[in-house]
């Protein structure tokens, strides 16, 4: 299982940006898929996760009402929409999968894609 992420890069404050996590190596369409962030000299942070097809979404409280995760199944592909980004939502993006809810966050991770939002 390999996850790919991208669609990081460098924005203003109040600026928008769409993270894509790409899925290969099995069949994703019954996993929990989502997004962490780490910060420099920070710990990992939940930002959201979604579930199966007609599952659950749920956010973290520092992006309740200004991210929207979404996913995919035909291309086993998640997406992040941020919007509103502030400063303090730098950090470097690390996309998650897991077989059920219990384990996501625990079986696969991606390489990271850093976000900087500039003041």
């Amino acid at each position: 299982v390999q996850l790919q992420a991208s669609g990081g890069g460098l924005v203003q404050t109040g600026g928008s940006l769409r993270l894509s996590c790409a899925a290969s190596g099995g069949t994703f369409t019954s996993w929990t898929m989502g997004w962490f962030r780490q910060a420099p000299g920070k710990e990992r942070e939940f930002v959201a996760r979604i579930s199966g097809p007609g599952g659950s979404i749920y956010y973290g409280d520092a992006v309740k009402g200004r991210f929207t995760i979404s996913r995919d199944s035909a291309k086993n592909t998640v997406y992040l929409q941020m919007n509103d980004l502030k400063p303090e939502d730098t950090a470097n993006y690390y996309c998650a999968a897991g077989r059920t809810l219990v384990t996501f966050g625990t079986d696969y991770w991606g390489k990271g894609t850093q976000v900087t939002v500039s003041s």
